[in-house]
């Protein structure tokens, strides 16, 4: 933004959700959001009346969810944002000449478009390993993961999964 904060894919989308939606162009009112999704993202969005559906991570699994349910509008916390209507893919100019055709539109700037949504501190770490299946199930890496969830209890949440594009396992806690 102005202030050289990152708006990062949640915050797009999100402005870009409330867009569709005062248009009368969001299907379902919902948006289409990967897991990774941060928690403050999806409470923003109930709080503008705006359903998320979640999928793995991965535009692609976006894109399917789009295509079934006939949603308009979905992407990654990265930034891959999908406008189906003009796009089966996330295209970085398209969503640009969005998000400015909204600045221009509301008067407001990208800080001032953004600023509802409140992220959560989020911390992600990829641990390298020979075996993703046998790391996901390994004893000792479950007992670790249920005692991280005992100790946020119902305060973040605490994530584990396999990378579907390398050789490690992502970690990510949020609180």
């Amino acid at each position: 933004d102005g202030n050289g904060e990152v708006v990062d894919g949640d915050k797009m989308l999100y402005i870009l959700g409330k867009r569709l939606k005062s248009r009368g162009m969001l299907n379902h009112d919902t948006v289409v959001a990967t897991i990774m999704s941060n928690s403050g993202f999806f409470a923003s969005l109930e709080e503008a009346g705006i359903k998320c559906e979640q999928t793995n991570v991965g535009d692609r699994f976006v894109y399917e969810c789009m295509q079934e349910k006939g949603y308009a509008l979905g992407g990654e916390q990265s930034g891959h944002i999908i406008i189906k209507k003009y796009a089966t893919t996330g295209d970085g100019i398209l969503t640009a000449i969005m998000l400015t055709e909204e600045i221009c539109d509301s008067k407001l700037s990208l800080e001032e478009l953004a600023s509802p949504v409140m992220l959560y501190p989020q911390y992600t770490k990829n641990i390298r390993v020979k075996d993703k299946e046998l790391a996901l199930g390994d004893k000792e890496v479950l007992k670790s993961l249920e005692e991280v969830e005992k100790l946020i209890a119902g305060k973040g949440r605490a994530l584990l999964r396999k990378s579907g594009t390398e050789p490690v396992i992502r970690i990510m806690i949020e609180s």
